[in-house]
């Protein structure tokens, strides 16, 4: 596989500046996150100055200074060796193939409710298996095609939260608020809602997901600081106004993770025919969004997938690219098929859509969570065995600061692991734990028969 393939160049700022919005800008994490409660909005206040900054600043120096192809791949393998870049890598490709399936049927349970509210759970794995394969086809195609797919969700995404905000603002003049907004409500909670938490987390990464194809960018020096800063202020400021309208109008604890969208939206535009028929375009818009989830995700992933491959690091399979494009192919066409697996096994498990999210959620959530830990301690040895290289973009303040940055991510992240698995007042989620330990376990079986470590 030692054919060099050139990838075609045709990301700008503002594909980046999209595709990052895309990628993290998560309607289905709302939900989640609104289920919490008010105690949400101190969340997202909070997390987003002691996380969500700092992993945003993290992202933008690895991105402007080590623009490679493959991304978090390239930065782990230059600071710890090829073989734990290629163990965070695997959890990053996996997790996708894991989640498309959860996003996927996010989408058919909100088709559900929108079209055809009688759709068994049998059709709605069948429409969450059509939209993988066509996602691992947008994959296949040349990028300056396919990132119109992100580009556009990232922009109906914007569309709908602001629709969200807006008829939040309009409801609560004449109905008040669902949810009491108050120092005592918002304040944090030890109890059930914790397990919630987490999906926050969940909520604010991606920001490195744009430089898997650095190769493919016209100027990543310039591009990925400026792109990560104007999307990480739109993502956290939609986010939390967001959070508080979806609470404006229903009680937490009767917010669905599938249908809670559609409640909101219905519940705001739906008193006249017009509205009711502006909510309708509206959900359609965020079936759109969910489809383009999977597809932002499958494209940073897939690259990475392939780099590692590319240098022996996974499977040959993973390798494979096309000739003429540079695209992925083998690692899309891999992911389809994981993907379809979980699918059809899955479905025989799960009670209900709702069901079938959240396990799938919590369960891919473990494993994408990893990837992340590694990254972070490779911005720490890059740091200090590399500190004269040059960084268009570092976050000021030393080494010190860096560090400080880097080690409070590490232990929110680490956190947010332990609570996916453990939930508190139910206490361990097996399913998940062992879930999530049958992947990492078959990533060492897939690692062994790469190139590299066949040998060993």
């Amino acid at each position: 596989m030692s054919e060099t393939i050139k990838h075609i160049k045709s990301l700008g700022q503002k594909d980046i500046v999209l595709f990052t919005v895309s990628a993290i800008l998560l309607l289905d994490t709302l939900a989640a996150a609104a289920s919490v409660g008010a105690s949400s909005v101190f969340w997202w206040i909070f997390l987003g100055f002691v996380f969500f900054i700092p992993f945003a600043l993290i992202c933008a120096e690895m991105g402007c200074a080590y623009p490679e192809q493959g991304g978090i791949y390239a930065w782990i393998r230059d600071a710890f060796g090829g073989r734990w870049a290629s163990r965070a890598t695997w959890a990053y490709w996996v997790n996708t193939a894991v989640w498309i399936p959860a996003i996927y049927i996010l989408f058919a349970g909100i088709f559900k409710q929108l079209f055809f509210p009688e759709l068994t759970m049998i059709w709605q794995i069948s429409i969450a298996i059509a939209l993988t394969w066509v996602a691992v086809f947008v994959n296949i195609i040349t990028l300056d095609i396919g990132k119109w797919v992100p580009n556009i969700g990232a922009i109906l995404k914007v569309v709908v939260f602001l629709a969200i905000i807006f008829g939040a603002i309009i409801y609560t003049q004449e109905h008040g608020m669902a949810n009491e907004l108050s120092y005592e409500t918002m304040k944090p909670r030890w109890g059930s809602g914790l397990q919630y938490i987490p999906a926050i987390i969940y909520g604010m990464l991606g920001f490195e997901l744009a430089s898997a194809g650095s190769d493919e960018m016209n100027n990543p020096a310039r591009d990925v600081p400026r792109a990560i800063l104007i999307s990480g202020l739109i993502i956290i400021v939609l986010y939390t106004l967001a959070t508080i309208a979806m609470l404006a109008a229903i009680p937490a604890g009767d917010i669905n993770l599938v249908e809670g969208l559609m409640d909101t939206l219905y519940l705001f535009f739906g008193q006249t025919e017009a509205g009711r028929a502006f909510a309708m375009v509206l959900g359609i818009a965020t079936l759109y969004t969910f489809f383009s989830n999977g597809v932002t995700w499958a494209l940073g992933c897939n690259r990475a997938a392939a780099e590692a491959a590319m240098e022996g690091e996974l499977p040959d399979v993973f390798a494979i690219e096309s000739k003429t494009r540079g695209t992925p192919t083998g690692a899309a066409v891999s992911m389809g098929v994981v993907a379809t697996i979980l699918l059809v096994m899955y479905g025989f498990m799960a009670g209900s859509s709702e069901d079938l999210f959240w396990s799938l959620f919590a369960f891919s959530a473990v494993i994408f969570l990893l990837p992340y830990l590694g990254m972070l301690l490779a911005f720490v040895k890059m740091r200090i065995i590399d500190p004269n290289h040059p960084r268009p973009f570092a976050i000021p303040g030393g080494l010190l600061i860096a560090r400080l940055c880097a080690y409070t991510c590490f232990t929110i992240l680490s956190l947010s692991i332990v609570l996916f698995i453990y939930t508190p007042g139910e206490g361990v989620q097996l399913p998940v734990l062992l879930g999530a330990i049958s992947m990492l376990v078959l990533g060492e079986i897939v690692i062994s028969m790469s190139r590299n470590h066949k040998s060993n």
